[in-house]
């Protein structure tokens, strides 16, 4: 494991500081939809202008798949779970749901969802 550099100077941290730092810091992104940072304006009262990044609403979340049997950890935007909880679960929300909307974490988990409802289907008959 690599070693971080101390370059605190009397100043604080450095920029040099902020971008080693910056290969250490997870993805601020939602393990579901993908959504991830927006950037913006400050307005102040004299509306001078400062750009600012608007991060996502994430939440770290045990969710479960009732056909696979099998629970899942994952960080999720706050919308993006009062959209699984909408559908009826992570089931209802993935098979519910664009493949190009779903991240490749979810991708993965929906096509384990077809092929054990296949399987299910094929008992069944």
């Amino acid at each position: 494991m690599s070693r971080i550099p101390n370059f605190m100077g009397r100043r604080g941290r450095t920029r040099r500081y902020d971008l080693l730092l910056k290969d250490f810091v997870m993805a601020r992104r939602c393990d579901l939809m993908g959504t991830g940072p927006m950037s913006g304006n400050n307005v102040s009262h004299s509306k001078v202008r400062t750009r600012r990044r608007f991060e996502p609403n994430l939440c770290n979340v045990t969710l479960a798949s009732d056909i696979l049997g099998q629970k899942f950890k994952m960080r999720v935007t706050a919308a993006s779970l009062r959209t699984v909880d909408f559908k009826g679960g992570l089931d209802g929300f993935l098979m519910n749901t664009k493949n190009a909307k779903l991240t490749d974490k979810a991708k993965k988990i929906k096509r384990a969802l077809i092929k054990k409802a296949a399987e299910v289907e094929t008992e069944a008959a």
